[in-house]
């Protein structure tokens, strides 16, 4: 039987390998196993075995399949919630902590792609843009909070003149480039990075979803046709987890993205709209992002879909925002559309921990998962090998159920984007 194939994204159908890889039907023993084989898990492998660790990764679809597959693609730095918001929770000493983290994972996807030769489209530069006077305020503080934690050298506040330069729309009255920033495809990528898991010795399966994961001192991790024995598991399904842990279902909530992508665009036009070839995303609650792909075509993504419901229509919901930034492309066809999974928390911010005796996860991104996933693969390997001040810290930090609990959080969550939603439009 074949796993459960890719969306039809654009990204799956310029993948670089399409070998599928074995399903599990056997009884074997590792070190660790891990549960999903997107850039959590894929990271978590990488450093464990570059450490020494015998490692397992099991994937219920296809490498890549989650959101490590049908994101945007864009290299962002620092967390959904920023470091001023943390250093609120944890406080000013602390805070310094994250803030030597923040940029962290962003090094972490260069050095991968330099080391393991990863062919996945890799360009620099990356611009928050401006809508309105009140986010171009947010910005220069972003940039100086950003340069109180090392980040300096990097960043460039961007007048109205100067953006226009940098995307041709009428949308933007400033915005701020973050020249560590950048831009992938994110399919090839996980498929490079698991090559690289696959060439220091570490076994992985598609097709193999987990079932069961009986915790002690020696955990099982069962699926439909195999099992796997280890000293440590590592979950990381973020949105696809489901129920496989109830202890962590009750504290997050899937919600869906979408994503279109234009045919090649010419060179002259390519050029025209983003001529500086860097990835842009704006300062809205819901916000629109955008960048040109290795071919020339515009890939634009937006919109939140609370629950994580499939849209009838992704065409209909993405179209009208890419036009309003571009409408100088309003004869170009859109060749793919797809929707994908980001799994969010309350705080917006990551949560990490133990379960049991040697269960240990991190999931919940909230929508900037692309760096931070390679970071917390890091924290993961650096906490087994007995290293544990980095993981700890972002295991301390608090984390609560969604009010009304599962059947109220996505009205709940929903009302509230609507509210910022008409903060972002109205600019207050």
């Amino acid at each position: 039987m074949s796993a459960t194939p890719h969306a039809s994204s654009y990204y799956a159908a310029s993948a670089n390998d399409k070998v599928e890889r074995p399903r599990l039907e056997s009884s074997i023993e590792t070190d660790v196993c891990i549960v999903g084989a997107g850039y959590t898990g894929l990271s978590s492998a990488l450093h464990l075995l570059e450490s020494g660790m015998k490692v397992v990764v099991l994937e219920a679809a296809r490498i890549g399949w989650g959101a490590s597959g049908r994101n945007g693609g864009q290299i962002v730095n620092s967390f959904s919630r920023d470091i001023d918001s943390i250093e609120k929770v944890v406080g000013k000493e602390q805070a310094k902590l994250f803030g030597q983290m923040a940029f962290e994972g962003g090094r972490i996807i260069r050095e991968r792609i330099a080391k393991y030769n990863i062919d996945c489209d890799l360009k620099d530069g990356g611009v928050f843009a401006a809508m309105n006077k009140k986010q171009m305020g947010h910005l220069h503080d972003q940039k100086k909070l950003w340069e109180t934690h090392g980040h300096n050298h990097q960043l460039e506040i961007l007048d109205q003149d100067a953006i226009r330069k940098v995307v041709d729309t009428d949308l933007y009255v400033g915005g701020l480039l973050d020249k560590s920033g950048g831009h992938i495809h994110p399919l090839n990528l996980a498929l490079g990075e698991a090559r690289a898991v696959e060439s220091l010795g570490g076994l992985i399966f598609e097709d193999s979803a987990v079932i069961d994961i009986d915790d002690g001192s020696s955990p099982v991790v069962r699926t439909a046709h195999g099992q796997v024995k280890c000293k440590f598991v590592i979950v990381a399904g973020n949105a696809y987890l489901g129920k496989l842990l109830p202890e962590l279902h009750a504290k997050s909530m899937p919600c869906g993205t979408q994503v279109v992508t234009t045919e090649p665009l010419s060179d002259e036009l390519a050029a025209s709209i983003l001529p500086q070839d860097y990835c842009v995303e704006d300062c809205n609650y819901l916000l629109d992002y955008y960048r040109l792909s290795g071919d020339k075509r515009l890939i634009f993504g937006g919109g939140v879909v609370y629950g994580a419901r499939d849209p009838a229509n992704i065409k209909a919901l993405i179209e009208p925002k890419l036009l309003k930034t571009f409408p100088q492309l309003k004869d170009v066809k859109i060749d793919y559309a797809w929707t994908g999974n980001f799994l969010m928390t309350l705080s917006r911010l990551p949560q990490v921990g133990r379960i049991g005796h040697n269960i240990y996860y991190s999931q919940g991104c909230s929508g900037h998962g692309v760096t931070y996933t390679h970071l917390a693969g890091k924290l993961l390997a650096e906490m087994l090998n007995g290293q544990a001040t980095r993981f700890d810290a972002f295991a301390a930090l608090p984390h609560y159920p969604f009010p009304g609990g599962h059947a109220l959080r996505v009205p709940f969550s929903a009302l509230g984007a609507w509210y910022y939603t008409m903060r972002d439009k109205f600019g207050i």
